[in-house]
């Protein structure tokens, strides 16, 4: 008897517990991006964006420090997602400036540009200005820092997608 009540119990909650996680992703899927985060188009394939990106990364005079995509660790398991890539780019002596002003925003570092494929094959960037990145912290060195590379990676950008 106890069993079977606390299976009706659970089938009364289901519909519940559905609803509410539909709720959650639909939040989800439209949450509106962090402030200072930009999304550039471009005409170019996924595969074609990524060694732009890494080009310019290289002619702004930053560095890739690392880079992570879901997309290629799929594949390497047989499974087939649309394109994503995540670019970490920094250079040491913003570093060195950065953790000067305030160990905390260490985190920040390296900053990124996620690079995704979209349905048609064109690929896009995202990334958040630095200025948005550093702005928490509070620091007026971290900030006049920050504002020097919001137009290094906003050239980066231009010169991947020829925006």
């Amino acid at each position: 008897m106890k069993t079977s009540m606390l299976k009706s119990v659970r089938w009364a909650l289901f519909p519940v517990l559905l609803l509410a996680l539909m709720v959650h992703n639909a939040g989800a899927q439209s949450a509106a991006p962090l402030p200072g985060t930009h999304t550039t188009a471009s005409s170019y394939g996924f595969d074609a964006l990524a060694a732009r990106l890494e080009q310019a990364i290289a002619a702004n005079k930053m560095g890739l420090v690392a880079q992570a995509s879901a997309s290629h660790g799929a594949a390497a398991r047989g499974v087939k997602i649309r394109g994503n890539l995540v670019l970490m780019v920094f250079r040491n002596d913003y570093a060195v400036r950065m953790l000067a002003a305030s160990v905390p925003a260490g985190i920040e570092a390296p900053l990124r540009l996620y690079l995704t494929e979209e349905a048609n094959g064109k690929a896009r960037v995202t990334w958040r200005a630095p200025s948005a990145v550093f702005a928490p912290y509070g620091s007026a060195e971290l900030d006049a820092m920050a504002r020097e590379l919001d137009p290094v990676f906003e050239k980066i950008v231009r010169d991947a997608t020829g925006g």
